[in-house]
């Protein structure tokens, strides 16, 4: 038996120490059971996919760092956007040198935007914090790459992130802006990645995959990945890339196979 309490923490109770093989038994029997949640899931995203949506007729104002801006500016053009309420204001615990310490633990989590943007999808923060403040925290803290507005109305209670964090999915035809979903509590700590942030939003990943409602904008998977410095809008696929995912696509294809 290992000795794991050799620094004088309390005795801790640990699971047997098995061989190799053992090992890999369980470790199979574990890995149907992440295979199963991981089809969950999925469905339960394809279910998202089908949320009826809430037309957003108020206006809203923010500001930002060149001045007023509206939900729809947000958007930055593009189709979708995801919008995180962020306590950062005075009465939070930490102000004004920090940001709540769950906002911020989750902020440290955002991945780099440019895989979001490659899908039309924009992701922002916003607190109640004046511009100032908000520009000292991004660049004390390593933000910089996260847009993030002030609240100067009602937004935040109109979208249940008044008195908790969370975050508001939103889709725009045109310039009418509707909501199609809402995750907060413990379904936060899930958010950072691309794909946490795509699997909520109204149109997904947006690959053939994905059990989506006709119409719905989709692309073979792989190929619309690219270096978060190198995407160019309406760009053919790099045939090197393509021809690397192709492999590995059917190796895939044949270990699950062989599996069966």
């Amino acid at each position: 038996m290992i000795d794991l309490n050799a620094d004088k923490r309390p005795p801790m109770s640990t699971p047997p120490v098995v061989s190799p093989e053992a090992w890999q038994a369980a470790h199979g029997q574990m890995l149907e059971k992440e295979k199963a949640m991981t089809r969950a899931r999925d469905a339960l995203a394809a279910e998202r996919r089908r949320m009826p949506w809430m037309a957003v007729d108020k206006g809203y104002e923010f500001i930002g760092p060149q001045g007023k801006a509206s939900l729809l500016d947000l958007f930055e053009g593009r189709r979708q956007l995801i919008v995180y309420r962020a306590f950062f204001e005075p009465g939070v615990h930490g102000w004004p040198d920090h940001a709540c310490i769950g906002c911020s633990l989750g902020a440290d989590q955002v991945s780099n935007l440019a895989h979001l943007h490659a899908r039309d999808t924009t992701l922002a923060y916003a607190s109640r914090a004046p511009q100032a403040d908000i520009a000292r925290l991004k660049a004390r803290m390593g933000w910089q790459h996260i847009p993030w507005y002030t609240i100067t109305d009602g937004f935040d209670k109109d979208f249940d992130v008044d008195e908790w964090h969370g975050h508001n999915a939103f889709i725009r035809d045109g310039n009418c802006i509707f909501r199609t979903y809402f995750i907060n509590g413990r379904g936060d700590e899930a958010m950072g990645t691309v794909w946490s942030y795509l699997d909520m939003t109204a149109l997904g990943r947006q690959e053939l995959w994905e059990d989506s409602p006709q119409g719905y904008p989709q692309s073979r998977p792989y190929k619309w990945w690219n270096w978060n410095d190198s995407y160019v809008p309406g760009a053919s696929v790099d045939p090197e890339w393509d021809a690397v995912s192709e492999a590995g696509e059917a190796a895939f294809r044949n270990k699950k196979t062989e599996a069966s």
